[in-house]
C-alpha cells in the first residue's frame, strides 16, 4: 500500500526544510512514530544508531514525534528531547496526530518501513526488533538494487547547534554527608559534584563519553545517568562504595567510591532486559532503565525504579543480589499487594520512614508503598490512568499531574513533586490530601532535593540545578486526556488477534514449546466480562462486559524467534505493550488486530 505524505508542524535536524516521500524516492524510509517520554521509544533509539550506521547510503531515518502529553507536542519540548536523547537523523512533529491515524499506528514506539518506490511494506510495534529491521532492509537493499529503484547517497539529517554549559540536561541530585551535591548530568553522561553552594564544581565522574567503562573518575564512562543514592555509613564501609547510580541508558547500577572517585558496576550486564528472571546475582542479570535509587530500610536494600518494564526491584549491596520487589510489567495503575499492582514508568523515589513514595510518570500519579503484614501494599495520592492529565490543585481526589519525574520529602512529611511536564513543583499534603503548587514556569523539573533546609529544583531543559520558594498557591487548572482516538468496537464479542511475522531468515523458537505468549487485561478491570488472563495462543475471543461504554484494553504480547538453521543459531525476544482506548457502538468492530510484527494488510484510514 502506498506511503501517506509526511507532513507537521515544524521540522528539525532537517535545517527547517520540510522533508516529502516524493524527494526521498528511491531510499528506503524508517519512520519511528515515538514520542519523549515513552521509556520504550528512547529503547528504539538505541536499537536503531546500529543499522542507521550501517545503512546510512541507502536508508533514511525519519522520527514523527506524535504526542501523548500536551507539552511533549510544543516545539521548545522536541527541540529539547533531540538534544537531549541525541536524535541524529530528521524529525517531523504531529502535534495533532494526523500522521499517526494515516499511518493507523496504535502504540509507541512503532516503525514503518516504506520501500524506494513508496510503498509500505513492513510495521513493527514495540522494542527489540533492530535484527528484524536489519534483515528487512538488507533484504530490500537487493531487490532494489536488481531493480534499479534503489539511490544510494545523500543525508538530509542537519545537526543542531550545540550549546556549551557546566549541566547538560540534568536529572537529579543528592547532598553527602559533608554537604556536598551530586547531580546527575544526564546529558554529560557524567555525575558532577559540587560544593555546597551548588556553584562550584569539585570533580566530574565520567570523561563525558557515552560508555560504561569502570575505573577512576576521570576515565569512566557512563550512559545517560540518572537517580542517585547514599548507602548508610556502615553499609558504605563494607561494600566500598558511597553511592549508587541509575546509569539509566547503559541498563546498570554503578558505584561511586568518594574517597578515592573509583567508578565500579554493582549490577546489570549492560543487556537491556526482555525476558526471563530478573532475580540473582546482580552483575549477571538485566536491568532495564533503571531510571532513580533510594535506599529504603524496610525493603532491606536499595530500591530500584525499573522504568523500562514498570517494575520495582531491590538491590542488596551487601550481598549483591538483586530482586523483583513490585510489579507485573503490566504498564497501568491498579493498587494493592506489590506482587500484583500495576505501575507507568517509575522515575522518581522518595523514603520517607516506613513510606516509600513514588512518581509514576505515564499515569501522572504521585503514589506510595508501605509495609503490611508480612508484604507490602501500593497505594495512590493522585492519579486517574494512563490517559488523564492536567495542572489543577486541590483535593488529592481531583488535583492532576503531568508526567512527573522527582520527589522529595519536606517538612511535616509533606511531599514536594517534580511535575515536570507542567514546568512546576507541586506539593501534597498526606495529611489534609489537598494538593498546591509551589513554582511554576520551570524548564521540565526533574528533580528535587531539600539542602540545608532550602528546596533546589533540577531543571533539566534549563541545564541547571536552582531554589524555588515554597509558598504555596493553588491553580484551578484543567483536565486534559490524550488525543489518541479510541477505537470504536461493537459490544459483546470481539476476535481479538496480535499479528507477528518472523523476519526474512527467522522462524518461531518452539523448542521448548510454544514461542508467544498472551496477557490481556483491562481498566477497569470489570470492562471485560470473558478472555483476560494470560496464554500462549496470539489469537483470542474477548467479551466485553454490558452497560460499559468505554475504557482501555491492556495488551502484553511477545514473541520468541531464531535464526533459521545452524547448529547454534540466535535467538531473540519481541516484546510490546499497548494500552488500547476502546468506545462501544452499535455497528462498531467486531475484531481487533494489532500488528507487533509484519507486512500490513489493507490502506491505512483516509487513504
Amino acid at each position: 500500500m502506498r506511503a501517506p505524505e509526511l507532513a507537521g508542524d515544524v521540522w528539525l535536524n532537517t535545517g527547517g526544510h520540510r522533508l516529502t516521500l516524493a524527494e526521498l524516492r528511491g531510499r528506503i524510509v524508517l519512520l519511528d512514530f515515538w514520542t519523549s517520554g515513552c521509556v520504550n521509544c528512547l529503547h528504539v533509539l538505541d536499537e536503531l544508531r546500529p543499522l542507521e550506521e550501517e545503512f546510512s547510503d541507502v536508508m533514511v531515518t525519519v522520527g514523527v514525534h506524535s504526542p501523548k502529553f500536551l507539552h511533549e507536542g510544543e516545539r521548545a519540548s522536541i527541540e529539547a528531547a533531540v538534544r537531549r536523547y541525541e536524535v541524529h537523523h530528521p524529525v517531523v512533529n504531529d502535534p495533532q496526530m494526523a500522521l499517526w491515524s494515516q499511518y493507523a499506528v496504535r502504540a509507541w514506539p512503532t516503525l514503518v518501513v516504506v520501500d524506494p518506490e513508496g510503498y509500505v511494506v513492513h510495521v513493527a510495534a514495540g522494542e527489540g526488533h533492530g535484527e528484524a529491521l536489519r534483515r528487512v532492509v538488507a533484504d530490500l537493499v537487493v531487490k532494489h538494487a536488481a531493480k534499479g529503484t534503489l539511490r544510494r547517497g545523500g543525508n538530509p539529517y542537519v545537526p543542531v547547534e550545540e550549546q556549551d554549559g557546566e549541566l547538560r540536561f540534568p536529572s537529579k541530585a543528592v547532598a553527602t554527608a559533608e554537604g556536598r551535591i551530586l547531580v546527575a548530568d544526564t546529558g554529560h553522561h557524567s555525575v558532577v559534584e559540587f560544593a555546597s553552594d551548588g556553584e562550584t564544581v569539585i570533580r566530574r565522574f565520567g570523561s563525558g563519553e557515552r560508555g560504561a567503562q569502570d575505573g577512576p573518575f576521570d576515565l569512566a564512562t557512563f550512559t545517560e545517568p540518572s537517580g542517585i543514592a547514599l548507602l548508610p555509613n556502615d553499609v558504605a564501609q563494607r561494600v566500598g562504595y558511597h553511592a549508587v547510580v541509575a546509569d539509566t541508558a547503559g541498563h546498570r547500577l554503578r558505584g561511586l567510591d568518594l574517597n578515592t572517585g573509583e567508578v565500579s558496576t554493582i549490577a546489570g550486564t549492560g543487556r537491556q532486559w526482555r525476558d526471563g528472571s530478573d532475580t540473582g546475582k546482580a552483575v549477571d542479570v538485566d536491568l532495564t532503565s533503571p531510571w532513580d535509587v533510594a535506599w529504603w530500610a524496610p525493603a532491606g536494600g536499595v530500591v530500584v525504579a525499573m522504568a523500562g518494564n514498570h517494575t520495582l526491584s531491590v538491590f542488596d549491596p551487601a550481598s549483591g543480589d538483586i530482586r523483583r520487589f513490585a510489579g507485573t510489567t503490566v504498564e497501568g495503575l491498579r493498587d494493592g499487594d506489590v506482587h500484583e499492582a500495576f505501575f507507568a514508568q517509575t522515575s522518581g523515589l522518595a523514603p520517607d520512614g516506613d513510606k516509600l513514595w513514588l512518581a509514576d510518570a505515564e499515569t501522572s500519579a504521585l503514589r506510595w508503598i508501605e509495609p503490611e503484614g508480612e508484604s507490602f501494599t501500593v497505594h495512590t495520592a493522585i492519579g486517574v490512568d494512563l490517559f488523564s492529565f492536567g495542572h489543577s490543585d486541590g483535593p488529592a481526589d481531583q488535583a492532576l499531574l503531568q508526567h512527573p519525574l522527582g520527589l522529595a520529602v519536606l517538612p511535616g512529611d509533606r511531599i514536594a513533586i517534580a511535575d515536570t511536564y507542567n514546568g512546576a513543583v507541586r506539593r501534597y499534603d498526606p495529611f489534609t490530601r489537598e494538593v498546591t503548587t509551589l513554582a511554576n514556569g520551570l524548564a521540565e523539573p526533574q528533580g528535587l532535593l531539600l539542602h540545608d533546609g532550602v528546596l533546589l529544583v533540577v531543571e533539566s531543559a534549563g541545564n541547571r540545578v536552582a531554589p524555588v520558594g515554597v509558598e504555596a498557591t493553588t491553580v484551578a487548572g484543567t483536565a486534559h486526556a490524550v488525543r489518541r482516538p479510541p477505537t470504536v468496537l461493537a459490544p459483546g464479542n470481539v476476535e481479538f488477534s496480535v499479528v507477528f511475522a518472523p523476519p526474512p531468515g527467522e522462524k518461531l523458537d518452539e523448542r521448548y514449546g510454544p514461542s508467544t505468549r498472551l496477557e490481556i487485561s483491562a481498566s477497569p478491570p470489570e470492562l471485560l466480562a470473558d478472555g483476560a488472563g494470560v496464554g500462549t495462543d496470539l489469537v483470542r475471543r474477548v467479551r466485553f462486559a454490558e452497560g460499559v461504554t468505554e475504557g482501555v484494553l491492556q495488551v502484553v504480547a511477545q514473541a520468541a524467534s531464531c535464526d533459521e538453521g545452524g547448529e547454534h543459531p540466535a535467538c531473540r525476544i519481541t516484546r510490546q505493550d499497548w494500552g488500547v482506548p476502546v468506545r462501544f457502538e452499535a455497528g462498531g468492530q467486531r475484531q481487533l488486530s494489532l500488528v507487533m510484527a509484519g507486512e500490513p494488510k489493507g490502506t491505512p484510514p483516509g487513504q
